[in-house]
């Protein structure tokens, strides 16, 4: 499929991952192809908003048949490029950067845990997902040996300013950044800021209106 050109929203964008994962179900239980209203139905958005979004892209259905499940997935998954096979590391092996070091979809999404860092000694030679956790001080060799693409940010909120223009001047692509701070694009370098509390809090609106 060729670049697409014009400029996509970021609302459109979020919603790849959903139809990714809803199609990866699709997939598991061996269906082949899908209306948008059936897809609709499965995902509770309407099926004007899929062929809406699906046409940013250039569009995937035909009338008549509805969309081809694999092909759509594959489509989807260039587009978000997980067939690109990412590298990451985790700065951070505390209780949130050990429960994302196992967090097994990594791989099933197409990216490749590599190494973890931090500068507590009592963390530092503990073996997780068939590595060794490695001090700080070693980061800048390990960048230059593997250049790993993706930096997971897990530290505390004081620090990742810091941190993460370290992983920047390295050569990291893009951030992935859990530490309560927003951390704005820092040249050419993507930044991806997640708040978990934000979720739970809309989660306690939705409680709370009933």
């Amino acid at each position: 499929m060729e670049k697409q050109e014009r400029k996509v929203s970021m609302a459109v964008v979020k919603r790849l991952p959903r139809y990714y994962r809803y199609l990866s179900d699709l997939l598991k239980n061996d269906i082949t192809r899908i209306s948008s209203k059936t897809l609709s139905q499965r995902m509770g958005v309407t099926a004007s908003q899929i062929r809406q979004d699906l046409n940013c892209f250039g569009g995937f259905g035909q009338q008549g048949y509805g969309y081809n499940v694999a092909s759509l997935y594959k489509e989807i998954g260039n587009i978000l490029g997980v067939d690109k096979a990412y590298t990451t590391i985790i700065i951070g092996a505390g209780n949130l950067g050990m429960a994302l070091a196992k967090h097994n979809n990594f791989e099933k999404r197409g990216f490749r845990l590599i190494g973890m860092f931090d500068v507590k000694q009592e963390l530092i030679g503990q073996k997780m997902r068939g590595f060794e956790i490695k001090h700080m001080d070693e980061l800048p060799a390990f960048m230059k040996k593997y250049r790993p693409h993706i930096g997971i940010l897990a530290v505390p909120k004081e620090g990742v300013t810091v941190v993460a223009q370290k992983l920047v001047e390295l050569g990291i692509k893009g951030l992935w950044n859990f530490s309560y701070v927003d951390l704005r694009m820092i040249g050419e370098v993507e930044v991806e800021n997640v708040h978990l509390s934000d979720s739970l809090m809309t989660l306690s609106y939705k409680i709370n209106q009933k």
